[in-house]
């Protein structure tokens, strides 16, 4: 089922094969959970998200138009219930303190448990937990366009379609956005030296 695009496969769910649907989970949830983390700082919250986000889809699954992007389709849904998240939850913090629990720990790691291993993990986990904390930092719409762009690796034209934007100014955005986080993470690191 891994060779099959994604089109492909959401043509067969929607023939009522629903194994298909198992494919495009396991190829999506990664970094769809790593973004909700990245944009709630929660790692249940995310977690919940994604997982509406998956029944969101499975449960429109005659609505979706083969013509278009699945992952763009997906995505806009992550986005929108990310966004419903933050409205339900009105105790949202001015500041976010993310949970303990990062992507890096839901990661699958092949290797054995090692001092090295544990470290680059640890490493692997602060990294993640400090772009999050900037990214919460900057305007919604760039950190969105940055995380579409890096953590969904969608091309300018497809961020434009799930931000409703023109493609000009997603490619603003990622480049606003970069700008702002390199200004971030040089303050950041002039603060530890």
């Amino acid at each position: 089922m891994t060779d099959f695009d994604d089109v492909q496969l959401m043509r067969r769910v929607q023939q009522g094969d629903f194994g298909p649907f198992e494919t495009l989970v396991a190829r999506y949830r990664g970094p769809l959970l790593h973004a909700a983390w990245s944009k709630l700082g929660d790692s249940q919250w995310a977690e919940d998200v994604v997982q509406g986000a998956f029944l969101a889809a499975f449960a429109a699954r005659h609505t979706y138009d083969p013509s278009f992007s699945f992952r763009t389709w997906l995505w806009t849904i992550l986005l929108n219930l990310c966004r419903k998240q933050y409205k339900r939850r009105e105790e949202r913090p001015r500041e976010i303190h993310f949970s303990p629990l990062t992507p890096c720990d839901a990661l699958p790691f092949a290797e054995p448990a090692t001092y090295e291993s544990g470290l680059s993990r640890l490493l692997c986990a602060e990294r993640k937990e400090e772009l999050a904390l900037c990214l919460a930092k900057l305007p919604e719409a760039q950190a969105d366009a940055l995380r579409l762009r890096f953590f969904g690796g969608l091309k300018f034209s497809e961020i434009a379609h799930v931000m409703d934007s023109s493609e000009s100014a997603a490619k603003v955005r990622v480049r606003n956005g970069l700008a702002a986080l390199a200004l971030l993470f040089d303050v950041d690191e002039g603060a530890h030296t």
